[in-house]
């Protein structure tokens, strides 16, 4: 221990160069039979090597469990060390408040989680603009929110000008022409927490696993931004923060086979749903502007885990919220949107994302033809899971066996919804690369589609 704390007190000083510290270890060191062996790893080393092993390391073997006095005082010594430096902080921050009472309440609010009084107030300023991709609607919530939460902080993975998570005017947390030694005497100077926009690079997953340990310290909201397709990258600090209870945000855009040329590398399938998967994650994929909005509400308030927001590329049509709800309806995760007239719907359409409007145009068709439809919003199966059994009867009916699920993204776990007797209209194999609307005929992404798989479920349901 003496000589990697020295290594790493000599590779605090290089001020100009990166250090790499190489520990050589042995697995299972002193198992006679077992040690550096697969044995050693997986597996328990059994009562005969345990012994064997005590033995030639000079331990009592009388002892099931033995801890050595030297390393219990070691350990136990931390006790003391941490009470001095709590007593410590206390005392920093008793002064600090006397000093600087405003900013002193700012931080102890921050480090204990909560949120400042009207913070999403900006939000109702927004609007519900047409024609503009969710990704766009985010980055004026972002900066909406920016304004009147400091602790929101974070960025992408080297792709600010496609994921549009940018703060602006909050500066960069390492400005450019930024130098290491910088780091010296670097408090209180023009370098020390500069800015709140993180240059993360291209590595998704070191870029969760900041965002996880900046949770954790506190003080601050994290974000996190890529296209969607690049989630599996970043899956394991992922479920990290879901499993830790960790407050994070995860914004992920081109979240369909929409995005186009790129082609299916580029083009999530079954992201979205290996999401909705983990559990504690609350998974929202908005459909307009508002939602947005609401679904970026939904996300600074939870504190107890992370949020993916699943935006899109393509360019969407806002909701008319004279005619259908209130955005407000997404903090239930699932809503009415539209029926076309009282009574017991005989088709339940559900949508989420772009493609609610196909919905939408589906259930207008069918209605013509004389068809009860409903049109149901699902950003977020999490929260209207969450929701009572009477809400969640009110919006979906058992009794109403014809449901069709529309989502660009895998048809797999839909059956969630629409149970065995209904269908999904979705991706069954990747995506391709042409344009968006090539790409919707191709893979029956299209109202027309939709009317034809709905007539087909309400023929197999009624018979």
């Amino acid at each position: 221990m003496e000589a990697i704390d020295a290594a790493v007190r000599r590779a605090k000083q290089q001020g100009a160069r990166p250090s790499l510290i190489m520990v050589h270890t042995v697995l299972g060191h002193g198992a006679p039979h077992k040690q550096n062996t697969f044995e050693a790893h997986g597996s328990p080393l059994g009562v005969d090597e345990v012994k064997a092993a005590k033995e030639n390391m000079g331990w009592p073997t009388d002892k099931a469990f033995y801890v050595p006095p030297e390393a219990l005082a070691h350990f136990r010594n931390a006790v003391r060390l941490g009470k001095q430096s709590e007593a410590a902080w206390e005392a920093a921050i008793a002064r600090y408040a006397k000093a600087y009472p405003e900013q002193a309440a700012t931080l102890r609010r921050r480090l204990g989680g909560e949120l400042p009084k009207g913070w999403d107030a900006k939000l109702a300023e927004i609007g519900n603009p047409d024609g503009i991709p969710t990704r766009k609607a985010s980055e004026t919530v972002m900066q909406a929110l920016a304004a009147s939460l400091p602790e929101l902080m974070g960025g992408s993975a080297d792709l600010n000008p496609s994921t549009f998570t940018w703060l602006k005017g909050q500066g960069d947390f390492q400005p450019e022409g930024f130098q290491p030694a910088d780091r010296q005497g670097a408090v209180g100077g023009t370098w020390c927490c500069a800015g709140r926009n993180v240059h993360f690079g291209v590595r998704e997953h070191a870029m969760g696993s900041i965002a996880g340990g900046m949770a954790l310290h506190g003080g601050v909201i994290p974000y996190t931004a890529t296209f969607l397709a690049f989630a599996d990258y970043m899956r394991p600090p992922m479920r990290l923060a879901a499993l830790g209870h960790q407050r994070v945000v995860y914004v992920f855009t081109h979240d369909s086979v929409a995005l186009g040329e790129d082609g299916p590398t580029h083009q999530p399938i079954e992201q979205v749903m290996n999401l909705r998967a983990v559990p504690n994650m609350s998974v929202i994929r908005p459909a307009d502007a508002a939602e947005t909005a609401e679904a970026w509400r939904a996300a600074i308030a939870r504190r107890d885990g992370p949020t993916t927001l699943v935006l899109s590329r393509q360019k969407v049509a806002a909701l008319d919220r004279t005619r259908y709800p209130s955005a407000e309806m997404l903090q239930r995760g699932g809503y009415v949107l539209w029926q076309a007239k009282p009574g017991q719907p005989q088709l339940i359409l559900i949508a989420t994302g772009s493609e609610m409007q196909i919905a939408l145009q589906a259930a207008e068709a069918l209605a013509a033809k004389g068809v009860n439809a409903r049109v149901v919003a699902m950003p977020s199966w999490d929260l209207f899971d969450a929701q009572s059994a009477e809400y969640r009867e009110s919006v979906l009916p058992a009794a109403v066996r014809a449901r069709v699920s529309v989502e660009a993204g895998t048809t797999f776990g839909w059956e969630h919804y629409v149970g065995l007797d209904g269908a999904s209209v979705g991706m069954t194999t990747f995506g391709a690369s042409a344009p968006e609307k090539v790409l919707a005929e191709k893979f029956g992404l299209t109202a027309q589609h939709v009317v034809e798989v709905s007539e087909e479920t309400l023929s197999r349901c009624s018979g």
